[in-house]
C-alpha cells in the first residue's frame, strides 16, 4: 500500500455511479471494511463530508489508506459479494456475527423397513425428512425425548437394532415398540411413524383426532388395553400443546427483536414451525460503528441466512424495518427459491411472539452489558495490579496435567474482555521428556505455541498466566526471549503453602517479585477464573488422552508385528500378560515368529513395563 494519507478527492471525482461493493484499506494493507451500494459514488462520498460523521466513523476514515470497488449488475449481487467478502476476512469495522455452528433438525428415515428417529446436524445427504431447525441439541433431545414416550418409534442406531435377538430396555421401560424383535405389526408401527411425522410437522390437532378415532375404535371392538394406550397419547399431547402454546399459525416462521445500547447490539431469534415454538437463540454481533437497530438488521439478515447453516423460512418478522427491506426478501428468495417476506406489523400470536423476543433483548442486553462491566472493571483492576499501561485485551494461561508422568497434556486457554475464547483454546500432546518433568513439559508447550505466534499466525497476547511456579515461569521468560517476544508479560500463579482458593501467590516475570492480592480484589477473581479453566482444560485432555492409550494394546506399535500376530500372540499366551511374563525362547514358539522378531517383543514389552 502507498503511504501518507489517503486523497479521497481525485479518487471521489473518477468513481462510478453504479452499483457494486467497496473495501477500505490501512496502512498494512489489512481490510477495514467492506459495505455495498446501489450508487458507490454517492455512498463512499459520504464517509468524507464535512460533518455529520459520528466519532467511530471518523476514526474509521482516519485509518483509510487505500479503498477498492468491485462493480456489480445489481445491487443484490453487492450484496452476496458483499456477504462473502465479510464471511472471509472478518473485518474489524463490519458488523460480524460469530456463530459457526450448523442447526441441528430431527431426522426420520424414509429407506428403512422400520424408520428411525434421530439426531441429524450437517448437510441433508439421507432420503428422508429434516424436522426443524431447533435451536439446540438440548431443545432436539427434549423433543426426541416426548417422542419416546407418546409414539415409541425407534430412535437406535442401525447397527444395533439388526443385531438384536430380545427386547431392549427402551421397550422394558415402554419407549420402544420392539420393532427389531418382531413386537409391533407392520401396520401399527407405520402408524406411529406417520403419528410422529404429523407431530414435528406442527400438526397436532390432526393426530390427536386420529388417536381419539383409535380410541373409540378400539373400545367398540373391546380392545381395552389398546383404547388406553390411545387415551395416554391423546393426554400426553394435550399436555404438550397447552404447555407449548400451540396455535393455528401454519409454515415457518422467525421472529427477530434488535436491541442496541451503549455500542453493543442483542438480536434474538425466535423459531417458528407449524404454530410451534422450538425454541430461542441470542446473538450480539461485533459493532465497531455507530449502527442503530435497523442497521444492524440490514448486517445481520444476510451472515444469518445466506451462510448455508440456516433454513431461510417463508416468514421473517422483525422488531424494526431493515433500510433494505425488500433487497433482502428479494435475495432471501432468489437463495430458497420460494417467497420470502420481511414484516414489522404483525397481529395476534406473531404479535405476543414478537413481544417476546423484544423483552427477551432487551433482558440479555442488560445481562451483557453488566457482565461486561464487571469484566471491565476486573480488567482495569488487573491493570493495576501488574503495572500495565493499558488494560489487557488478550490473556494466555498454560497449565500441565499428568498421571505420574502418564499422558502429560499442557491446555492453553485465551480471555479477552469478553471472557473466555474457546475458540482461540489449545492443548498439546507432550512427548519425548522423562515422565512427571513439568518443567520439561511446559518448555515444550510454549516452544509449540510461540513459534507459531512469532510467525505472525496469530494472535499474541498481553499477560501470559503461568500456573506454577519461579521454575515454570523461568522457562516462559525464556522462551520469549527465545523468540524475541519482549512484549508480553509472564505471571506465574503459585497456589502457594495451604494450596487454597484466595491464598495464590503471584510471581512477576521481569523482576520474580511475590505478591499476594486480597481474597476479595477484582483482579484476583479474574486470575482464578483463568487459571482453573487452564486446569479443567488440562485435566479433561489428560484423561482423553489417557483412556486413548489403554484402549490401545500394549503389542502396537512393534515393528514387524500386525493384527494377524497380535492375535496369535494372545491365542498362545492368553491374555497381554501372559505374553509380557513370557521369555524371548516361549516367544519363539509363535508360528511366524523369529528369534529377531521375539528379542524385539521383548524388550518393546519390558520398556513399557518399566
Amino acid at each position: 500500500m502507498a503511504s501518507g494519507a489517503f486523497e479521497a478527492e481525485p479518487f471521489l471525482k473518477q468513481l462510478t455511479t453504479r452499483p457494486g461493493v467497496y473495501q477500505m484499506y490501512d496502512r498494512s494493507g489489512g481490510l477495514l471494511y467492506v459495505g455495498k451500494a446501489k450508487n458507490l459514488k454517492n455512498r463512499v462520498t459520504s464517509y468524507f463530508r464535512a460533518s455529520g460523521l459520528s466519532a467511530k466513523t471518523m476514526a474509521l476514515v482516519a485509518r483509510i489508506q487505500d479503498i477498492q470497488v468491485t462493480v456489480t449488475t445489481t445491487e443484490r449481487d453487492a450484496l452476496l459479494l458483499e456477504h462473502n467478502l465479510i464471511k472471509e476476512y472478518h473485518p474489524p469495522y463490519n458488523i460480524l456475527l460469530k456463530d459457526d455452528k450448523s442447526y441441528p433438525y430431527i431426522y426420520l428415515s424414509s429407506e428403512d423397513k422400520w424408520p428411525k428417529l434421530g439426531f441429524h446436524r450437517g448437510p441433508k445427504r439421507r432420503k428422508g425428512e429434516y424436522f426443524g431447525p431447533y435451536p439446540s441439541a438440548g431443545a432436539v433431545r427434549s423433543t426426541l425425548h416426548l417422542m419416546q414416550k407418546v409414539f415409541k418409534v425407534r430412535q437406535c442406531e442401525e447397527s444395533y437394532f439388526r443385531n438384536r435377538s430380545r427386547p431392549c430396555l427402551q421397550y422394558q421401560i415402554g419407549r420402544c415398540s420392539g420393532p427389531c424383535v418382531g413386537l409391533v405389526s407392520d401396520e401399527d408401527y407405520q402408524k406411529q411413524v406417520e403419528n410422529s411425522a404429523l407431530f414435528l410437522s406442527g400438526k397436532s390437532q390432526k393426530v390427536m383426532k386420529r388417536l381419539a378415532d383409535d380410541m373409540e375404535r378400539a373400545a367398540e371392538k373391546l380392545e381395552f388395553e389398546k383404547a388406553a394406550e390411545h387415551r395416554d397419547q391423546l393426554q400426553r399431547l394435550q399436555d404438550v400443546q397447552a404447555s407449548q402454546g400451540i396455535e393455528g399459525s401454519r409454515g415457518e416462521l422467525d421472529l427477530l427483536a434488535v436491541k442496541q445500547a451503549h455500542g453493543q447490539a442483542c438480536v434474538q431469534v425466535l423459531f417458528v414451525r407449524e404454530g410451534r415454538v422450538l425454541g430461542s437463540r441470542t446473538y450480539y454481533p461485533a459493532t465497531q460503528l455507530e449502527e442503530d437497530e435497523s442497521s444492524v438488521l440490514d448486517a445481520f439478515i444476510p451472515q444469518f441466512y445466506l451462510s448455508g447453516r440456516q433454513t431461510i423460512p417463508q416468514e421473517i418478522v422483525v422488531s424494526h424495518k431493515p433500510n433494505f427491506a425488500d433487497l433482502l426478501a428479494d435475495t432471501l428468495m432468489e437463495q430458497s427459491k420460494r417467497k420470502v417476506v420481511i414484516k414489522t406489523s404483525v397481529r395476534n400470536a406473531r404479535a405476543r411472539w414478537l413481544q417476546l423476543a423484544r423483552q427477551t433483548a432487551e433482558s440479555n442486553l442488560d445481562s451483557f452489558l453488566s457482565g461486561k462491566q464487571t469484566m471491565a472493571g476486573r480488567l482495569e483492576a488487573l491493570r493495576r495490579e501488574l503495572d500495565l499501561e493499558m488494560s489487557p485485551t488478550r490473556m494466555e494461561c498454560f497449565d500441565i496435567s499428568h498421571s505420574s508422568g502418564e499422558a502429560t497434556v499442557a491446555s492453553c486457554v485465551v480471555f479477552d474482555s469478553n471472557g473466555a475464547r474457546k475458540a482461540d483454546y489449545r492443548k498439546f500432546n507432550i512427548d519425548g521428556i522423562t515422565g512427571g518433568d513439568d518443567y520439561a513439559a511446559m518448555q515444550q508447550a510454549l516452544e509449540r505455541r510461540y513459534r507459531r505466534l512469532s510467525k505472525g499466525e496469530g494472535v499474541l497476547p498481553d499477560v501470559l498466566f503461568i500456573d506454577g511456579g519461579k521454575g515454570q515461569v523461568s522457562q516462559a521468560q525464556q522462551v520469549l526471549e527465545q523468540f524475541e517476544l519482549t512484549t508480553v508479560k509472564v505471571v506465574g500463579v503459585a497456589k502457594g503453602t495451604t494450596r487454597k482458593a484466595g491464598f495464590e501467590t503471584l510471581i512477576d516475570g521481569d523482576t520474580g517479585a511475590e505478591t499476594q492480592l486480597r481474597g476479595d480484589n477484582p483482579a484476583l477473581h479474574l486470575i482464578q477464573q483463568i487459571r482453573d479453566e487452564a486446569h479443567r482444560f488440562a485435566i479433561g485432555g489428560h484423561r482423553g488422552r489417557r483412556s486413548k492409550a489403554r484402549k490401545q494394546s500394549t503389542l502396537e506399535g512393534i515393528s514387524g508385528v500386525g493384527a494377524k500376530r497380535r492375535r496369535d500372540l494372545l491365542r498362545h499366551f492368553g491374555s497381554i500378560r501372559g505374553v509380557e511374563n513370557a521369555s524371548v525362547d516361549e516367544i519363539c514358539k509363535v508360528d511366524g515368529v523369529s528369534a529377531t522378531l521375539a528379542q524385539s517383543i521383548y524388550d518393546h514389552l519390558h520398556t513399557v513395563e518399566q
